[in-house]
């Protein structure tokens, strides 16, 4: 199966070279759900680029009769991060020209919306599908006006520009993957929104993070922030309806790597997530035996209030730190700086001890940190089984 491939101009540039991004489109052969996946929005967070890779070799090797509806892949979407270099070391976080975070600058429809409220009595007594055309209306027509000023001879900041291109590809999706990694270490795992557990699980990953706190402006909080908002409404209403509308974030591994592991995790849990969702049709692909692996699967969960970061009390050299995905207990000691001076006096080792159980979910590369610079993160988990 081969996909329609287009290429976007992103960003032209004083040198007078233009920037691109591609997107692979592939087209089932039957109508469904449509799935929008990309990586590299950060510019160290490279290891979604060779997930999408093996998921692009994947969907060439099968027939268009095996995909239902279509699947939109968008890897290095971010090129200005993505090219962005301090030394050898690629960050690539923020729009140094505008102090922005590249995943803090998208576009929320529930905020430049007031009738909210009305739309969900107006559609109440509808089939929930229908509604769901009638408010995908309403969202793409406000959003479709964002290109009056961007057209405009005054024009727009060029991060307003960026978000345009990559929530025009989105925002009809169904289904929308974002794919990051830790800009320094971390674990594997799916950031996922209420009312989506046993979807979370499809991923196969071992921790799910419930993103209980969020306020709409990074990509995957954007796409379905309204649609959470509209089921809170119909609720209010008394009536329960849940829409087929999912974001995800896979968090995998390691900044600046093509960590393997985290590459093989990411590739096996978004082919069975799209088994599990009836996108990939599986009687006679090589993703059959991860079908029904999600109701077993074991997994962890958490909020994201429930996450804590520590941060250095004083300026040194970090030692003795835990190990990345280890439990620890509340009073365990976490890590020591070695602390120098320029008062004449001798160094000074301090401990640093857990202020609650949990899990390392995140860890700093750099040993040697400034007072006030991140060290770990922390937080706590409960099983489900």
């Amino acid at each position: 199966m081969l996909p329609n491939i287009e290429t976007i101009p992103q960003r032209h540039m004083a040198s007078g070279d233009v920037l691109s991004f591609q997107v692979y489109k592939f087209i089932g052969a039957h109508p469904g759900k449509k799935v929008y996946i990309q990586s590299n929005l950060h510019g160290a967070e490279i290891v979604g680029n060779a997930v999408i890779h093996q998921l692009i070799e994947f969907l060439l090797s099968i027939n268009n009769t095996d995909l239902t509806g279509q699947i939109w892949l968008v890897p290095v979407c971010n090129s200005m991060s993505t090219n962005q270099r301090s030394h050898f070391f690629s960050s690539g976080r923020y729009c140094i020209s505008e102090a922005k975070d590249w995943n803090r600058i998208f576009w929320d429809y529930e905020k430049f919306t007031n009738n909210l409220r009305e739309f969900a009595q107006s559609q109440i007594h509808l089939n929930p599908e229908v509604v769901r055309k009638n408010y995908l209306n309403a969202i793409e027509q406000k959003f479709t006006g964002l290109l009056e000023k961007i057209n405009s001879s005054s024009s727009v900041p060029y991060t307003e520009k960026f978000r345009y291109k990559l929530q025009s590809l989105s925002i009809d999706a169904d289904f929308l993957i974002d794919l990051h990694s830790h800009t320094t270490q971390g674990l594997n795992y799916v950031y996922y929104f209420r009312d989506r557990e046993e979807s979370a699980k499809s991923f196969l990953l071992p921790l799910g993070i419930l993103l209980d706190e969020y306020d709409g402006n990074a990509f995957d909080e954007a796409f379905i922030k309204p649609w959470l908002a509209l089921e809170k409404s119909f609720k209010e209403l008394g009536r329960e309806i849940r829409f087929d509308v999912e974001a995800w974030t896979l968090e995998l591994g390691t900044g600046m790597q093509m960590n393997p592991d985290s590459v093989e995790k990411g590739v096996r849990g978004i082919k069975n997530y799209l088994v599990q969702k009836g996108v990939l049709q599986t009687s006679d692909l090589p993703v059959k035996g991860a079908l029904l692996q999600s109701a077993s699967h074991e997994m962890s969960f958490s909020r994201r209030s429930q996450a804590k970061k520590y941060h250095a009390p004083t300026g040194g050299m970090i030692q003795s730190k835990v190990d990345l995905g280890s439990s620890v207990k509340a009073g365990d000691r976490v890590y020591q700086i070695l602390q120098f001076n320029k008062e004449g006096k001798l160094p000074t080792v301090i401990d640093v001890f857990a202020e609650q159980d949990g899990l390392i979910y995140d860890s700093s590369t750099n040993h040697a940190v400034n007072e006030g610079e991140f060290v770990l993160g922390l937080i706590s988990v409960t099983s489900d089984q």
